[in-house]
């Protein structure tokens, strides 16, 4: 039989477990979210992560300030969980596809994804840019770049896209979504980049 103390010391780390998933899961919609005056992420009106409080994210995700704080004891390290969390979301979304679905039909899954992020990332980039110096620290990038040859491969290999393509300069041509604010508008646009990056990979557009 357990004992009661360990019993304790159990529920104590999956109540932590909970709340810190919960933390991540509403800091992420908040930062992501468009405000209504502008169309830029935040919170009454003002753009960026600045418009969105710690208080307000504890608030959210149901718990008190000083439990968010023992999780996340900046802003930027709370940003930078969500961004290696969401990331890698990403990155394994992207082998999952490669193998469940036709190579088009997975990558096109796999960029409206790659939206979906984007929406986070244009309101924390300026805080990801610091915290990665500039990106040149940044442990995704060489796996994020593995989950686009990964797609890019399986479209070679069936004749669906063009061979030679280097997963950078996909990467580079998906870099525009991070700086399309999460409105309607911008999903919309989000949407007409992400068609014709993939009708620019296609061995035939899809409309010639």
């Amino acid at each position: 039989m357990t004992p009661p103390s360990r019993r304790a010391t159990r529920a104590t780390r999956t109540d932590a477990l909970t709340n810190r998933a919960r933390i991540l899961a509403v800091a992420g919609e908040a930062f992501a979210a468009p405000s209504e005056a502008s169309g830029a992420p935040g919170a009454s009106g003002v753009s960026g992560v600045s418009g969105v409080s710690m208080t307000a994210i504890a608030k959210l995700a149901g718990v008190g300030v000083g439990t968010l704080y023992r999780h996340f004891p900046t802003r930027e390290a709370l940003i930078v969980e969500l961004y290696h969390q969401e990331i890698q979301k990403v990155i394994d979304l992207a082998h999952t596809l490669a193998a469940d679905l036709p190579p088009l039909e997975a990558l096109r899954r796999w960029f409206e994804e790659v939206a979906r992020y984007g929406k986070l990332k244009y309101g924390v980039s300026e805080v990801i840019h610091a915290a990665t110096n500039g990106g040149l620290d940044d442990k995704n990038y060489e796996p994020f770049l593995r989950a686009i040859a990964v797609l890019l491969d399986a479209g070679t290999a069936s004749g669906d896209l063009k061979p030679g393509i280097e997963p950078e300069d996909v990467l580079l041509q998906l870099s525009v979504l991070w700086r399309i604010p999460p409105s309607d508008n911008g999903t919309a646009r989000a949407a007409r980049v992400l068609a014709l990056i993939l009708d620019g990979l296609r061995t035939r557009p899809a409309n010639p």
